[in-house]
């Protein structure tokens, strides 16, 4: 079954998104707890918690994220991400509740203390690959970063467990998941691959679930949900390879 995780993505303390990433790009979903909540409520195993201003270096919502998690945790699991580069921040993400930390510009900038995390936490620490083409982004994808494969070879080597595979290009953009990039990076590993970037409809998400045997295991769900594409039940039910518009049954 492929695992979803609804995103909330937080900036200057409020629910957002972006397209393609950029800085200023935001539109306003309130309450990021009420985000969460409502994906809790609607039946999410998984909450995929972004800090923007930390991964743009603007300050941080560490306290939000982390109210969320104390609210949350007992009923889903918190995938965090975003300015994760250091001992004290991947700590304080783990200390919050998280089960899991996405790894992004430090695995660029500072692979050895990637490699250091990855063998101290485990899957518990999982690297986020933000790709144009096959070249990576850093910084909150404002700089380029090196080469996608010779990364990902240094990291397989570290033990990486997990990479979320995000297409800058497509993020925010509801223009459809790269399914070769997907493809791609799968083959090339034996870690498991979470999909991000460009979903737009249940279509997408069958494609994806189609790369399971492939390793392709779980799908971030961002702007699809908030704009209303799809429902997460309609996603969830995908997901397990059901009838997305078959009635649910209550008793």
């Amino acid at each position: 079954m492929l695992t979803l995780l609804p995103a909330v993505d937080v900036r200057d303390g409020k629910a957002v998104r972006l397209r393609q990433g950029a800085s200023g790009s935001e539109t306003d979903y309130g309450s990021p707890l009420e985000a969460a909540r409502t994906w809790v409520e609607a039946g999410a195993s998984w909450i995929h918690l972004v800090d923007l201003d930390a991964a743009f270096g603007t300050g941080d919502n560490r306290a939000q994220l982390s109210a969320i998690a104390k609210e949350l945790g007992g009923r889903v699991h918190i995938e965090m991400s975003g300015g994760v580069r250091d001992d004290d921040s991947l700590e304080a993400a783990l200390q919050a509740g998280a089960a899991r930390v996405n790894i992004g510009t430090a695995a660029l900038e500072n692979p050895r203390w990637t490699a250091r995390a990855i063998q101290r936490h485990g899957d518990r620490v999982a690297v986020g690959l933000d790709v144009r083409g096959h070249t990576l982004a850093a910084r909150g994808w404002v700089r380029q970063g090196g080469d996608l494969f010779e990364t990902m070879a240094m990291l397989d080597d570290a033990g990486c467990s997990r990479y979320v595979v995000t297409d800058v290009a497509r993020d925010g953009m509801m223009t459809g998941p790269n399914i070769a990039l997907l493809r791609e990076v799968a083959e090339r590993t034996n870690a498991k691959v979470t999909a991000s970037g460009g979903i737009s409809s249940l279509k997408d998400l069958i494609a994806i679930a189609a790369l399971e045997p492939l390793g392709v295991d779980g799908a971030i769900l961002g702007k699809s949900l908030y704009a209303k594409a799809f429902t997460l039940a309609q996603a969830l039910r995908v997901a397990r390879g059901e009838d997305p518009n078959e009635p649910i049954m209550r008793s």
